[in-house]
């Protein structure tokens, strides 16, 4: 599959998954879920979704995922036009949180060099 359309399959599953999550999930701590990217295999058999959320618990959401993961790609099934739809695997982006712990590191060694 070209690396184009594979791109273009990617974005549209970002953005159905995000309205599945806010929009047919019932579970309350689900709709606290953004996804911020997907990794599909070339022949769309498998989907790894990365997501991020502010309630502490991260574990507990990414596993309530993983459970509702059929659930999920049946509606996911039924809003996008694709010969299959890929299993889903949700795991969670802690990018940002790196990224902030950074900055944290960051403004503690300016305010040691200003002393």
């Amino acid at each position: 599959m070209s690396s184009f359309k594979l791109k273009r399959i990617t974005s549209m599953i970002i953005q159905e998954l995000n309205r599945i999550l806010t929009e047919e999930v019932r579970d309350d701590m689900l709709k606290n879920v953004s996804v911020t990217d997907v990794t599909v295999d070339n022949d769309l058999t498998f989907a790894t979704v990365y997501f991020m959320t502010r309630l502490e618990d991260t574990k507990t959401v990414e596993e309530k995922l993983n459970n509702a993961a059929s659930f999920i790609r049946y509606n996911l099934a039924n809003s996008l036009d694709l010969r299959s739809t890929p299993e889903l695997r949700f795991v969670y982006d802690d990018s940002i949180d790196k990224g902030e712990r950074i900055d944290e590191i960051l403004e503690k060694v300016e305010t040691k060099e200003e002393e």
